[in-house]
């Protein structure tokens, strides 16, 4: 008998949720997913509070805000870190810091996606540690797509979001990368697979061959970026093989696995959320992470950085 599990996802094109559905393999395994599209993180976490998921991709920022109110729910797995970019128009130029990347927008508005977002965490931070928070305003869009149409508009000069904001910008309005994820948050928690209490405890096997599963995707994307575009494609037809491989190269840093890195860059913005009114009380790692399904799964070192190694 198949097991059901709903699981929340997002439009970003390097999560392996649209590798995972358009291969098939959830079914082969005896998985029922039911998938449901979210437009941000923290919608996400409304439904989780709604008991409405068992799995969801999210950043980790908002998955820790829900933490925080109450919510039983825990980072399972990685699957990508470094994910989020700062874009400007074609009259931009790329910056070798913030705070040079960011004195190009004084005055001006840069858009990004929902409060809470880890790309508003980031890009609040940013501005913050550069003392420009006086000077840039920040405008909250519920889609990324929004981001798009603000900039073609001329509402905003520039968007903090994922590689595929980046590439699309890129294309209409050759708009840049002024500052590449690797400068705004080292090691940031681009997304993880968040789980509820009662799967981890009660559905653990269930669990444990979707982990494989992921894994699996992330190497595919990382080893086999071709075929893998070829699966983001065949689920989603509008979007081209060229456009998915130049979305997988902004930021190639793929990996199901859960290294101290990764966890302390995460725990990083427990102090960032809590300075900016968004946590009233504290975490540890043991309220947010729960690593034992991922490290029997994945039990070698760490693959978001091999190709720097």
């Amino acid at each position: 008998m198949a097991t059901k599990m709903i699981i929340g996802y997002l439009s970003t094109l390097y999560h392996t949720s649209f590798i995972l559905r358009a291969s098939g393999q959830m079914a082969d395994l005896g998985i029922n997913a039911s998938w449901k599209l979210f437009p941000n993180g923290p919608a996400m976490i409304e439904a989780f509070e709604k008991e409405e998921l068992d799995l969801g991709y999210i950043g980790l920022p908002p998955a820790m805000i829900g933490i925080v109110r109450g919510l039983k729910i825990r980072c399972v797995a990685g699957g990508h870190v470094e994910g989020t970019v700062l874009i400007g128009g074609s009259n931009y130029h790329p910056g070798e810091t913030a705070i040079e990347a960011l004195s190009q927008f004084k005055g001006k508005a840069i858009g990004t996606p929902r409060r809470g977002s880890i790309h508003d965490i980031i890009l609040r931070k940013l501005i913050n540690d550069s003392g420009l928070g006086d000077d840039i305003e920040i405008k909250n869009f519920d889609w990324a797509d929004f981001i798009l149409d603000a900039m073609m508009d001329g509402e905003v000069e520039g968007g903090c979001g994922t590689p595929p904001l980046a590439v699309l910008a890129g294309r209409q309005l050759g708009a840049k990368i002024i500052l590449p994820p690797s400068k705004t948050w080292p090691y940031n928690p681009s997304y993880g697979i968040i789980a509820t209490e009662s799967c981890i405890n009660e559905s653990l096997a269930v669990l444990g061959e979707f982990l494989k599963l992921h894994e699996n995707a992330c190497n595919l994307i990382r080893e086999k970026p071709n075929e893998a575009a070829k699966l983001v494609h065949k689920i989603i037809d509008i979007i081209e093989v060229d456009f998915a491989l130049e979305v997988f190269r902004v930021s190639p840093k793929y990996c199901a696995s859960l290294p101290a890195e990764y966890i302390d860059s995460s725990m990083a913005f427990v102090p960032a959320l809590k300075e900016m009114g968004y946590l009233a009380g504290s975490l540890k790692r043991e309220d947010v992470f729960s690593t034992k399904a991922i490290e029997e799964i994945h039990a070698e070192d760490h693959h978001y950085f091999l190709n720097q190694k």
